[in-house]
């Protein structure tokens, strides 16, 4: 998948009619999907090149910082994903406070029109651009009709009973409902990092575990997880904590620590992807470590009866 950058880059020249989604993508969930699929079949009904464009920063960590959301990806695993799911190109526009004050008929002359030449663009229903997010699909229609690239919009996707929205899922994740976030987006939520050295306190109780550094921005609440740990393309099974460690006392910063089901691996230094299946518990201090100890193989063994049912 070729990946350009506006303003640095040109379009690639193997890149021909342009059939192009929209929007920010994050967590590419299944209202995403729907629309890299209808670009993708618009593709190839004209001999032309699936196209998404994402913005980088997202928008509002540079309109209202303060109250920017955590983003369920970080770049690198938006990219990844759309890959995996075939898109052939994504641009990438580094959004700016001074782009912030384009005008949408700006945008799309410049971006869309002058650096892209797109033939069609999709976007989501509820998609607005441009300055004070002034423009919607109405107005990019019009625009299209006028430049001559066609411009049409996908409506909300429901799962059971709920819209699937970013914000629905970021929500639900920071509430501890990884089940249902999972659900929404069509993919266990899932964090990647590199497993650095921790202070072996589960070697130390018989629950060895890999304590992750991340660069994801959203980490679940404090809490203990049913979650598989991706480790050299291998898919295994595990029990993640996330918190502070108040039985040893410690109450010092988060750590989010995995303990891989049945298996004993050196991991130091890897990188590695958890992602959560099911939350199992709160995080609470016990009264010695016998009695977490106990806990602890009680939540694995939840977490593999759990896992003999998902086949993972």
């Amino acid at each position: 998948m070729d990946v350009i950058h506006y303003p640095d880059d040109p379009r690639p020249a193997t890149w021909r009619s342009p059939v192009l989604a929209l929007g920010n993508f994050d967590g590419l969930h299944r209202g995403h999907v729907k629309i890299v699929e209808r670009i993708q079949r618009g593709a190839g009904e004209r001999g032309g090149t699936s196209v998404v464009l994402t913005f980088d920063p997202h928008p509002p960590r540079v309109l209202r910082p303060d109250k920017a959301p955590a983003l369920l990806m970080t770049k690198p695993q938006k990219l990844a994903a759309l890959e995996r799911a075939g898109v052939q190109g994504t641009a990438v526009v580094r959004f700016t406070r001074e782009m912030s004050q384009w005008e949408p008929e700006q945008f799309v002359r410049l971006v869309l029109v002058e650096w892209l030449r797109v033939a069609e663009v999709w976007v989501g229903a509820d998609f607005l651009f441009g300055r004070d997010r002034s423009g919607n699909f109405s107005l990019l229609r019009s625009l299209g009709a006028q430049l001559n690239f066609r411009a049409e919009k996908i409506d909300p996707i429901r799962y059971k009973d709920f819209v699937v929205s970013s914000t629905r899922i970021r929500r639900l994740v920071s509430e501890g409902r990884v089940d249902e976030a999972g659900a929404l987006l069509g993919h266990h939520y899932a964090i990647d990092g590199t497993v650095v050295e921790g202070a072996r306190r589960g070697r130390e109780i018989g629950f060895p575990t890999a304590n992750l550094s991340t660069g994801n921005e959203l980490i679940p609440p404090h809490g203990v997880y049913a979650t598989v740990i991706t480790i050299d393309g291998q898919v295994l099974p595990g029990v993640t904590n996330i918190g502070q460690r108040p039985t040893f006392g410690d109450r010092l910063a988060t750590t989010i620590e995995t303990h891989v089901i049945d298996k004993s691996m050196d991991l130091y230094g890897k990188a590695v992807r958890v992602a959560f299946v099911q939350r199992l518990r709160d995080e609470r201090k016990f009264p010695d470590i016998e009695v977490l100890q106990e806990q602890i193989a009680a939540d694995v063994r939840r977490a593999a009866r759990l896992f003999d049912r998902l086949s993972v």
